[in-house]
């Protein structure tokens, strides 16, 4: 079972890539299964086999501890840490040779809190993924581009898991921005011109230097643009995981 967490800022399109991957695995024989772990979730493009709501619901939360959104949210982050296990024995009553996880539509609560960790751990730590959605209105920007860098560069080292970074929605991009993003994706000279031309100010300064730890670091990597409404990329996301585990043994 390999477990492969889609992780992103609100907006990027975690829920529709999940769904459109599972099809893509479908449609070429694979044993695949959805987990959502967005307790706020209002509607899901596909139907979880595993639904954290089932134990933890947002609305629940608010009502039963007079919270707000923002409150509940971390609330339910911590209360789905305690039901972790139970998650996990739902999990291993279904039949999937990949799990495809949907993790909350606010990055920080899966990323940043104790119980995105706890719920790696207890998954399946050894044989766990992620795949790091870069939003394509974010990264048409230098400065934007950078700013996910750093995103993805932190996730990966906190959860010390390997990691793909795609650029989601690639569709909805002039083909004139999306090569140039998948320019930067290999060419970081040229990202880094392309970035010193930006209107100087603090922000540049920023990225500049972001940009080149980042590099010296060596987790600057290629972008695998990925469309889930025309269906596009997962081959090539599918390649990625395959080379990482199996040596390319099914490509």
């Amino acid at each position: 079972m390999l477990v492969i967490y889609f992780v992103g800022t609100a907006g990027s399109g975690k829920s529709t890539m999940v769904n459109s991957f599972y099809l893509w695995l479908q449609r070429n024989e694979k044993d695949v299964v959805t987990v959502n772990l967005d307790p706020g979730a209002e509607w899901l493009p596909y139907y979880p086999d595993v639904d954290v709501r089932e134990w933890v619901s947002l609305s629940d939360v608010m009502s039963r501890y007079s919270l707000g959104p923002n409150g509940a949210q971390i609330m339910s982050a911590d209360l789905m840490a305690l039901r972790v296990h139970e998650i996990k024995e739902a999990l291993e009553e279904t039949d999937g040779e990949y799990v495809l996880v949907d993790t909350p539509g606010q990055l920080e609560l899966f990323a940043f809190r104790e119980s995105g960790r706890a719920m790696v751990r207890a998954l399946e730590p050894d044989k766990s993924y992620i795949v790091f959605l870069f939003d394509p209105g974010v990264a048409k920007t230098p400065e934007g581009y950078a700013s996910l860098l750093m995103l993805s560069a932190s996730i990966s080292y906190r959860f010390s898991l390997p990691t793909s970074s795609v650029l989601s929605k690639a569709d909805i991009l002039t083909v004139e921005e999306r090569e140039r993003i998948l320019r930067w994706s290999t060419d970081s000279e040229e990202f880094l011109m392309d970035l010193e031309r930006s209107p100087s100010g603090l922000s540049r300064e920023l990225s500049i230097e972001i940009f080149r730890a980042l590099e010296n670091l060596g987790v600057y990597k290629h972008l695998v643009p990925v469309s889930s409404e025309e269906l596009y990329g997962f081959e090539d996301l599918y390649a990625e995981v395959q080379n990482f585990y199996k040596g390319g043994d099914e490509l």
